[in-house]
């Protein structure tokens, strides 16, 4: 069965940076993409990244372009969120999930139409000044 434990979040300043890490078990082929989401109060659950495990291509949504950074270290099956300059409103529960299927981003794909298979706990970031 799989199982995804997110952990890293916290209380951190406006502008300084946090490492979530995500990690995954379960797993008895390459084929899934590992993506990070979040859910501000009020707010619906957005989509931050993906990172494929079939080829390691990366997607970022255009809110934490530049700013995110998704990777993974495949010997120990987890995968990390680096997230720089934060803002106030990246206040949210951060989660990570899986998507199954033998997924790339080097080239253009619907992300809009990916359909989570497995989600893990949330983790909650706060931005405070």
């Amino acid at each position: 069965e799989v199982q995804l434990q997110a952990s890293g979040g916290g209380l951190v300043q406006v502008g300084k940076s946090l490492r979530l890490s995500c990690a995954a078990s379960g797993f008895t082929s390459d084929d899934y993409a590992i993506g990070w989401f979040r859910q501000a109060p009020g707010k619906e659950r957005e989509v931050l990244s993906y990172i494929s495990r079939y080829d390691d291509s990366t997607y970022y949504a255009d809110s934490v372009k530049g700013r995110f950074t998704i990777s993974s270290m495949n010997a120990v099956n987890t995968v990390y969120l680096q997230m720089n300059s934060l803002k106030f409103e990246d206040t949210a529960v951060y989660y990570c999930a899986v998507v199954l299927g033998w997924i790339t981003f080097t080239q253009p794909i619907d992300i809009a139409s990916f359909e989570v298979d497995y989600w893990g706990q949330g983790t909650l970031v706060t931005v405070s000044s």
